[in-house]
């Protein structure tokens, strides 16, 4: 199960390019980051957390590309009520 109030809410992880700094994390206040290395040894955050609907999906969309980060990847996984899985690349 999920954090409070986050029941049936699809969990997102969206992959960018570079390492964000820890202050960017108010731009995406619903989303946790994390810095990983992808196997060519690029540096990527991840950003991972229950979004609503496809409205708050496009937000967080639009604040990447206004913010001119590389998006990698978006994927859906299963929601916060154990829903089905989902992948989209």
């Amino acid at each position: 199960m999920g954090p409070p109030g986050t029941a049936g809410r699809p969990i997102y992880e969206v992959h960018l390019l570079g390492h964000l700094d820890r202050t960017w994390s108010t731009a995406f206040p619903s989303l946790h980051m994390e810095h990983r290395t992808d196997p060519t040894g690029d540096p990527l955050t991840i950003l991972r957390g229950p979004i609503t609907d496809e409205a708050e999906l496009h937000g967080v969309l639009t604040r990447i590309r206004d913010l001119g980060i590389p998006l990698l990847l978006v994927r859906r996984e299963a929601s916060t009520e154990g829903g089905n899985d989902e992948t989209t690349d």
